[in-house]
């Protein structure tokens, strides 16, 4: 039995160490990329910036451009977990704030911590896909995910009861869309020295104008 119990635990200790090599080596090529760029890095440098063998990273990743797109999509997330921004915590959270006051207030922050994330690569993403055409193949052509999840969000917002009413779904994705944009938080955070919480402060009071009924 002892036997048993042993094989039991060695594929969960195997797929911990796994899952903690590829953290490392996504952090690494995260740091690397946005000092110097996705054609500058090479995966020998990736790799020894995490501290394995070059012949790891291409076993879990294969090639760089698979390495980057996980680069962006736990950028994206905050973690490597499978789970769409749609079926997040945060997310539902805030699609299940009674007013559309709250929500805005948990949405605007949850937005705030990707956007920390995400901004920072977005001009990376610009620049190989530039150089490497096979870069923008990786992600599904269709509509912006984005505007999927800024949809959803103002779906929920407009049935609450302290919604403007004169702002269809329509429109409330929109100024969502545009008001939380990476570019714009960009404009604020890294060109105007803005901090995250002045933006996030300034984000909120402006959807609230824009999509809250005003208080008698």
């Amino acid at each position: 039995m002892a036997a048993v119990k042993g094989s039991d635990k060695r594929p969960d200790k195997r797929a911990e160490r796994s899952r903690r090599t590829r953290e490392k080596v996504v952090a690494a090529a995260r740091d690397l990329f946005v000092a110097q760029g996705y054609g500058a890095t090479s995966l020998q440098e990736v790799a020894d910036r995490a501290g394995v063998a070059v012949q790891t990273v291409y076993f879990v990743f294969r090639n760089k451009r698979a390495l980057f797109k996980d680069v962006v999509d736990t950028s994206i997330a905050g973690d490597a977990e499978p789970v769409a921004t749609m079926d997040r915590d945060w997310f539902r959270s805030a699609c299940a704030e009674p007013t559309a006051a709250g929500q805005l207030r948990t949405h605007v922050r949850g937005v705030r911590e990707i956007l920390g994330r995400v901004a920072p690569i977005m001009p990376l993403i610009a620049a190989a896909a530039a150089t490497d055409p096979e870069i923008a193949a990786q992600w599904p052509t269709g509509p912006d995910p984005r505007y999927t999840v800024q949809y959803a969000a103002a779906k929920a917002l407009t049935s609450k009861p302290d919604a403007r009413a004169d702002v269809d779904v329509t429109r409330a994705a929109d100024l969502l869309y545009g008001l939380l944009s990476p570019e714009l938080y960009l404009v604020f955070v890294r060109d105007r020295g803005w901090s995250p919480d002045a933006w996030e402060e300034w984000a909120c009071a402006a959807l609230t104008a824009g999509l809250c009924a005003d208080r008698e």
